[in-house]
């Protein structure tokens, strides 16, 4: 099946388009001048044309001398006869498109012209929605008004994001902060852009020196349907961890390459406690098969705002 460009659909829109903007020119606020009715009585009549597929009548709401550019190609069509054979080819593939407009603008630039700007969403049951900017340029002859040109721009698409999988720890966003009176650990969490991954940098500072810094990168792995986590320390070490929870338990099972080459696995577990605090703890640690202690839970909780600023810089 044909699939109906959205450059192509919008040379089918202007009408419509039209008929939504509030301009009333020589008249009392709020009253729509005469030419505003005419172009929603058109867009009116434009609209049942598209709906059922009228090449027809949409091209009759064109200028006789009216050119339709096919922006992909730059062909062009000439009148109305060749305008409705165009929309012919278009509508043949074109059963399920739905047209959607939002005006930003019109301005009538002289008694005669009108301009009208905005957006418009094509979408379609089994392709992905396109969205373009376009300019219309209505022109009054004979006492009517018609279509005389359009130009658009596509809208590029949104970047895919997998923040739907990863908001549940949105709250962890910010900076945080686990000490005593010889170590203090420092976080801070933040969102990569377009928010596909969580971006963690944290520092092990004993009595005001950095002993030990890292990065950790929390993201969703599309291909395993799972939340899953990268780190790295300044010691050379890293590790991976699938991430699952419960209620407000997150349980990342992390393996890991120390610096020296052994290998080491350990289950930790954040708990959700509040927006500002959270506790943590590692379980079932081992290095090369064997068994170290426990980590007993520690509460982090959420820097202070002088600390947390001190930490962006």
């Amino acid at each position: 099946m044909r699939r109906v460009g959205i450059r192509m659909l919008l040379a089918l829109a202007p009408l419509m388009l039209a008929a939504q903007f509030s301009f009333a020119q020589d008249a009392a606020p709020g009253a729509a001048s005469d030419d505003e009715t005419a172009i929603r009585t058109n867009a009116d009549k434009y609209v049942e044309a598209y709906n059922r597929r009228d090449s027809r009548t949409m091209a009759s709401m064109w200028s006789p001398d009216a050119i339709l550019t096919e922006p992909d190609s730059n062909e062009q069509f000439v009148g109305r006869d060749e305008i409705a054979k165009h929309f012919d080819y278009i509508f043949a593939g074109a059963e399920d498109a739905n047209l959607v407009v939002t005006i930003e603008s019109i301005d009538f630039v002289s008694p005669n012209v009108a301009i009208e700007k905005g957006t418009a969403l094509v979408t379609y049951s089994d392709f992905p929605p396109e969205e373009t900017t376009y300019s219309a340029v209505h022109v009054k002859r004979d006492g009517k008004w018609l279509l005389d040109r359009v130009t658009e721009e596509v809208v590029p698409a949104a970047p895919p994001s997998h923040y739907e999988e990863l908001k549940e720890l949105e709250w962890l966003v910010g900076s945080w902060v686990d000490s005593d009176d010889q170590v203090s650990i420092q976080t801070k969490i933040e969102w990569t852009k377009n928010r596909n991954f969580l971006r963690r940098s944290f520092a092990v500072v004993i009595r005001d020196q950095v002993d030990m810094s890292g990065m950790q990168i929390i993201g969703w792995d599309p291909a395993e349907k799972k939340i899953r986590s990268w780190v790295f320390d300044s010691e050379g070490g890293f590790s991976d961890a699938t991430w699952t929870h419960k209620g407000d338990k997150w349980f990342i099972q992390n393996n890991g390459t120390l610096a020296d080459g052994r290998k080491a696995t350990s289950l930790n577990i954040l708990t959700y406690l509040d927006d500002d605090a959270f506790s943590w703890e590692s379980v079932n640690r081992e290095v090369d098969g064997e068994l170290l202690p426990n980590v007993d839970k520690v509460t982090v909780v959420r820097a202070p705002a002088d600390e947390a600023a001190d930490a962006a810089e």
